[in-house]
């Protein structure tokens, strides 16, 4: 039996993004920023992803040992293009160029127990909603909803529909992870704490909100909020994964108030710099003295 902290499952992608006219190809996905950044705190990670045989090199990208990767065929590797609109790269179109086959309850293995399970999804579709039901039963579930709520739409563009199963899959999240946006589309509200409360009271246990200022958790008693004080934004994408997964794997051994502060201060850090967080916790403690 393979024990993990955390067992991240999603598609990884091959990205291209482009900013201020310049196109670069990178690997992306939430899966990967996720897993790399509580791995190199010293969390014991497993991957679940899926990708087409020739793209098989990608997975030399991830900094988990190769025994920890599960890695299954599919016809087609996840590819999507992001188009920046804004300097602060918060205004972004994006576009599905291709699509991975599908996770099922299948597809789990049957000889891992992980603390928790974190669903790292990146379009509507990736998982089977049944999946979640049948995690709930074998530890904590974490689920970041840009992965049901993000859906391929005409001429392959993404754009963002409400879950329409929600209320139904809620109660079985201990660990639910929003963007503002996100939180907005799924409430009918801009007030970030107002939609926390919402989320709770359909079921979800602890709610991460994201935003490009800061980060506010509750858990149905209180709201927490921690800056991001980041001094450049050069590795700004995938900010909410790296967040969302330094936090929950905190959450393992600490209150919400410092795993927050430590995952605030650790995304804050990985922004500074292109590509997945693959620092160490005393960088990330040297930061918090720093700048909190």
């Amino acid at each position: 039996m393979k024990r993990y902290d955390s067992f991240v499952m999603g598609h990884i992608s091959i990205d291209e993004n482009i900013y201020q006219g310049e196109a670069v190809k990178e690997i992306g996905g939430a899966v990967f920023y996720s897993s790399c950044a509580s791995h190199s705190i010293g969390n014991k990670i497993g991957i679940l992803t899926k990708l087409s045989r020739k793209d098989r090199e990608y997975l030399e990208a991830f900094n988990v040992p190769k025994e920890d990767i599960t890695a299954l065929d599919s016809r087609n590797t996840t590819s999507i293009r992001n188009i920046y609109h804004s300097a602060d790269r918060e205004r972004r179109t994006c576009t599905a160029l291709s699509v991975a086959d599908p996770f099922t309850i299948n597809d789990i293995p049957d000889n891992i127990d992980s603390q928790i399970y974190h669903f790292a999804g990146l379009i509507s579709g990736e998982f089977n909603n049944e999946m979640i039901k049948y995690l709930h039963n074998k530890g904590k579930v974490a689920l970041d909803v840009q992965g049901f709520l993000r859906t391929v739409g005409e001429n392959k563009e993404m754009v963002f529909k409400d879950w329409e199963k929600k209320k139904e899959y809620l109660p079985c999240i201990d660990y639910l992870k929003t963007d503002a946006a996100e939180a907005e589309i799924m409430t009918g509200t801009k007030d970030r704490k107002k939609a926390a409360e919402m989320l709770f009271g359909w079921g979800a246990k602890e709610i991460m909100i994201t935003h490009n200022k800061e980060v506010l958790i509750y858990n149905g008693k209180k709201h927490y909020a921690c800056p991001l004080k980041p001094r450049n934004l050069s590795g700004r994408t995938g900010r909410g994964d790296t967040c969302f997964s330094a936090y929950i794997t905190e959450r393992l051994n600490k209150g919400i108030k410092e795993a927050l502060l430590f995952a605030a201060a650790l995304v804050s850090l990985k922004m500074e710099k292109p590509g997945p967080f693959k620092g160490t916790r005393d960088e990330v403690e040297d930061y918090i003295k720093k700048f909190y």
